[in-house]
């Protein structure tokens, strides 16, 4: 079958190059011309076919998809088109000079070769938009309407239109920007802004709204909102980029609790990211966590000489090698098994591998369990952190990022404590030192491993109910490769001692958000899910800070970056009370709590419920 539609396809290109040929005579001598020029034709056409047969395979004019020609296509045609010109002139001059095709023929010739190329390479797509423009709808054909007459909507509008499984009929697109009003894309018209959208669902019986996985949150929430009200359903489908970059489906989903927290795109430097990394070699701790493997995931687009990544985890650092290599075949990636509070394991690590950079994304990270274990809290984070930030000052690496949460700002947990005495170790050791010590604080970020959400996700497929802490309980929330983008980005900006502090956005009521994910979930509030009020746990706060009482807020040249500036305490204070605290961590977990608190002066969590009261 493949051999005969490629006869077919090479006998229409043949059909059309002679054609056109003939059909510039025929405009040439229009009055009927003299018996002789007929006689030139018949005796030229053959290097006329052949010319331009010649040309089109060289552009491999015959090899494009009918059904899908695009512009570049059509560049292609007259490229080839002129080509053949070009080529029929020469033969002419130097091997037919007693012929002499006259001038203009081989200029009309070219642009009806042009004209007959374009019309057989585009009449299998014209016949397919004659039939889903012109042709009565069907019945089984969905109405949508697609939000944002953009690069996006336009792009969303043509899978919509290529899609033969589940029709759909696109009556118009969804715009708040008034200049975009009146106009058109691809012949579907803008009809209205978000305001409009109940009234224009109705008179146009519209039963679904498209919109693109990069819309914001805010929007995202909005037409949740309006759909429940006004019986239509929100579909997503992935925006181009996250296509490219994520290998996504094309196919339209329902909308997912990070549709309505998406923000903004992230303004990622890459160049600048590329040329800090060019050429050395990168140690990620944690690797194997959310935001760890996410960091891997973006420093393999910036292609640094090397990727070592460490985690204590022998099942998660599996898979994360599968993937990482999977992504880049041809990376330099290590990957090495050890316990950060291994010293001579690390040590070890150092002296094989001399990082460069090191992104040190290694912590527990759940509050109550650090409550009952503030020992162990104290091993993985305080101690980790100082036996990484001490080899890499030890091995002369170039930067040092540890990665930090709004939790250890005023803290009135464990975890929080042992956080704040992390960052004060990391901004205490950059005094005097070639490595720039650099820290970056941020809240949660949605689906990582101490998230709320994969808990009411279980909750929810349990059947309830979902339980939340405190009717007012407030958090930030960002994505995975949001903050992981702006924790590479903070990389390249340290100077040494910044504590670096993400911007958050607007903090997120835990309580809607519960509410959200049940109704996202087909079901309702109170009737197929109840939502428990618990009370707040040992260590947990009614809200997150980003900044401390004595910290000043200073922008940076990002807008999603600021720093938390502060002055840092002497190293010899700091390793002090961490090595008080080394030698309880084994003992009871009352006296090591105690101990921390006086190193780290905490918030009472029962003084946080008093106050949430």
């Amino acid at each position: 079958m493949t051999r005969i539609a490629t006869r077919l396809r090479f006998l229409l290109l043949t059909l059309a190059c002679a054609g056109a040929y003939v059909l510039a005579y025929a405009l040439r001598f229009a009055d009927g011309g003299e018996p002789h020029h007929w006689e030139l034709m018949r005796a030229t056409i053959g290097f006329a076919v052949l010319a331009k047969i010649a040309a089109f395979f060289w552009h491999d004019v015959h090899q494009q998809h009918q059904r899908y020609i695009s512009f570049e296509d059509l560049a292609a045609i007259v490229k080839a088109a002129t080509a053949g010109a070009v080529a029929l002139t020469l033969i002419d001059f130097f091997l037919l000079p007693m012929l002499a095709i006259p001038r203009g023929v081989i200029f009309i010739d070219w642009g009806a070769t042009i004209f007959a190329m374009s019309a057989v390479r585009a009449w299998p797509r014209a016949l397919h938009y004659a039939r889903t423009h012109f042709l009565p709808a069907s019945t089984e054909q969905t109405r949508v309407l697609i939000v944002g007459a953009d690069d996006h909507g336009e792009v969303l509008l043509r899978a919509v239109r290529s899609s033969a499984d589940t029709p759909r009929r696109v009556m118009g697109f969804i715009d708040d920007n008034p200049a975009h009003r009146g106009r058109s894309i691809s012949g579907v018209p803008v009809v209205g802004g978000a305001d409009q959208l109940p009234g224009l669902v109705s008179r146009l019986g519209v039963k679904e709204v498209l919109i693109t996985g990069g819309l914001p949150g805010k929007q995202v929430r909005r037409l949740i909102d309006t759909a429940q009200q006004h019986g239509f359903r929100v579909k997503v489908l992935p925006s181009y980029q996250q296509i490219l970059n994520e290998h996504v489906s094309v196919q339209p989903r329902s909308v997912a609790i990070e549709d309505l927290l998406r923000r903004e795109a992230v303004d990622f430097d890459q160049q600048a990211v590329r040329s800090w990394l060019d050429g050395r070699t990168v140690l990620v701790t944690g690797s194997s966590g959310s935001i760890g493997s996410e960091i891997c995931r973006q420093l393999l687009r910036v292609k640094p000489a090397k990727l070592v990544v460490l985690d204590r985890s022998e099942t998660g650092q599996f898979f994360l090698e599968r993937e990482l290599r999977a992504l880049a075949p041809d990376a330099c990636i290590e990957v090495a098994l050890g316990d950060l509070t291994d010293a001579d394991r690390m040590r070890a690590v150092f002296e094989e591998h001399r990082p460069d950079v090191v992104f040190h994304a290694a912590a527990y990270k759940h509050v109550p369990l650090m409550e009952q274990h503030p020992g162990e809290a104290i091993k993985n984070i305080v101690l980790a952190t100082r036996n990484v930030a001490d080899l890499a000052d030890e091995f002369a690496a170039g930067a040092f990022v540890m990665i930090s949460t709004d939790k250890a700002v005023n803290p009135t947990s464990v975890m929080g404590s042992c956080k704040q005495l992390a960052e004060r170790y990391v901004q205490a050791r950059s005094a005097g030192s070639s490595c720039r010590f650099t820290t970056v604080r941020f809240g949660n970020v949605l689906d990582s491993a101490g998230s709320v959400v994969p808990v009411f996700r279980q909750q929810i497929e349990s059947g309830g109910p979902v339980t939340v802490t405190h009717q007012d309980i407030v958090r930030y929330f960002m994505m995975i490769p949001e903050a992981s983008q702006l924790v590479i980005q903070a990389g390249t900006m340290g100077r040494g001692g910044e504590i670096f502090v993400l911007d958050m956005g607007e903090p997120v009521r835990i309580m809607d958000l519960a509410r959200d994910m049940i109704r996202l979930s087909g079901l309702r509030v109170g009737e197929d899910i109840e939502i428990e009020v618990t009370g707040l746990r040992p260590g947990e706060k009614l809200y997150e800070e980003l900044y401390g009482e004595s910290e000043r807020h200073k922008p940076t040249s990002h807008e999603k970056i600021m720093v938390a500036d502060s002055n840092a305490e002497s190293l010899l204070r700091v390793a002090h009370d961490i090595g008080r605290l080394a030698s309880l961590v084994n003992g009871p977990a009352d006296a090591v709590r105690d101990a921390l608190g006086e190193v780290v002066p905490r918030l009472d969590y029962l003084e946080e419920q008093r106050r949430a009261a």
